[in-house]
């Protein structure tokens, strides 16, 4: 029985890294499915899965969808290929019509081909696209003036602001009045206080009330597999005191960690719906970050992140504005990745930064287990993540299939079916030699 709880957490971080892989899974094979088929080029099985067999059904285009028993992939085989990776099964194809070898993926058209290898990756992309830009527009963006939208729960020891209030100054600064302006500074510019004047207009009418320090030590966000995560902290939690020291704003919080250099640190922490103050102890942890200016910096950190006393109002976007920041998102997240293996490659960086299968179906089950939003977000990331990967010019991987295309469309033939087998082994020798490096980091990186 005491196992219970464990048991019950191992199963659902299986579940949603089994659910975040099919989904982007799914996406990237129907990708290579719809434009081969688009193309003329015939698909004989769509596969969820691997091995036997759970459920089948052939479609009027004679394709078999199936659901099969290991639910850790997927695969589209196409008339002709001799296996799930494309591989070409000669015999097969040498007893095919004109017209059906067309129907191949290795007798068809050179564009074809390549505008079916390289859906896959793009369809990844697009699937990130459109959830973060649902996500945006689902959401909204800030509204100004800036209104409080409703309070977040905060200790009784926490001045507080009414639903509904236009907050013009704090503490005497201004705030931004439009979307042009920018917040830029206006932390630094606040009073180091616990309660500051609040200038704002209430029932039509503008007064002076008491309110919070607007950026409180509130957790709004908690990194997958982080110090704090791994300690129970979660969001919500309000950091009190740090070593018996009491802070009241995120910027006290965030400076004591950067200068522990790693040494443990306890905290006192209120929580909503319990009676008395929570006691943790914890490490923060070395993280190289990506900078806004390119490469990456090393710093102590805790893996959490923090925001307004309040949740400020918001107002609609549009469908444009919400695309835009969907794509934006993905390409600082791909972006990001690029910077970080090539950081890893030239040593600037720990190669602890690569995270295996294990890793990610941790932060799959963590993500999951702080609200659907935080899960959906991270299939969106972890879509680009394989869209990005698949584009590498590795044999096996859709990239390298292109790299060949590319040499087919210069040289004027493939290359030949001797130099395809020793590339693709190498090219496998190579994944499975990454694979178990990043399983290793998994297991023994801090």
């Amino acid at each position: 029985m005491e196992l219970l709880p464990q048991f019950g957490s191992i199963f659902m971080t299986l579940l949603a890294f089994v659910v975040a892989l099919s989904i982007i899974v799914a996406i990237h094979e129907y990708g290579h499915y719809i434009i081969g088929r688009l193309s003329g080029i015939r698909a004989e099985v769509f596969s969820l899965g691997f091995g036997p067999v759970l459920v089948s059904r052939v479609d009027k285009h004679g394709t078999r969808w199936q659901l099969a028993a290991l639910p850790f992939g997927g695969y589209v085989k196409f008339l002709g290929d001799s296996d799930a990776a494309s591989g070409k099964d000669g015999a097969a194809i040498s007893h095919l019509s004109d017209a059906d070898r067309r129907m191949t993926m290795h007798g068809a058209p050179l564009w074809a081909r390549s505008a079916t290898v390289a859906a896959g990756p793009v369809f990844n992309f697009i699937l990130s696209i459109l959830i973060f830009g649902a996500l945006f527009f689902a959401r909204g963006d800030v509204a100004y003036p800036l209104t409080v939208d409703q309070m977040r729960p905060l200790p009784p020891s926490y001045a507080q602001l009414e639903q509904g209030d236009q907050v013009l100054r704090i503490g005497g600064v201004p705030l931004p009045e439009d979307e042009t302006a920018s917040f830029d500074g206006f932390d630094e510019a606040l009073p180091r206080e616990k309660a500051l004047d609040y200038d704002i207009i209430r029932d039509g009418s503008e007064t002076t009330v008491p309110g919070p320090y607007p950026y409180p030590p509130l957790i709004t966000q908690l990194a997958p597999n982080s110090a704090a995560y791994d300690i129970g902290l979660k969001v919500g939690d309000v950091i009190e005191t740090i070593d018996g020291t009491e802070i009241f704003a995120f910027e006290q919080l965030k400076d004591r960690v950067e200068a522990s250099n790693g040494a443990p640190l306890a905290l006192t922490v209120w929580r909503e719906g319990v009676a008395d103050p929570l006691d943790f102890v914890l490490a923060p942890r070395r993280v190289d970050e990506p900078q806004a200016e390119g490469g990456f910096r090393t710093e102590w950190r805790i893996g959490i992140a923090g925001g307004m006393a309040f949740e400020p109002g918001t107002e609609s976007v549009g469908p444009l504005a919400a695309l835009s920041n969907g794509v934006s998102t993905t390409w600082r997240i791909a972006e990001s990745s690029i910077s970080g293996l090539y950081h890893m490659i030239t040593g600037a960086i720990s190669t602890c930064n690569m995270t295996g299968p294990i890793g990610i179906a941790q932060t799959s089950g963590a993500m999951a287990s702080q609200g659907a939003v935080s899960f959906i977000w991270f299939v969106a990331a972890l879509s680009t993540a394989v869209g990005l990967l698949n584009l590498f010019p590795i044999p096996v991987l859709d990239g390298g299939h292109l790299v060949f295309f590319g040499y087919e469309a210069i040289a004027g033939k493939p290359p030949s079916d001797t130099a395809l087998r020793i590339l693709m082994g190498a090219g496998l020798t190579l994944i499975l030699s990454v694979m178990i490096f990043a399983l290793t980091n998994d297991v023994f990186c801090p």
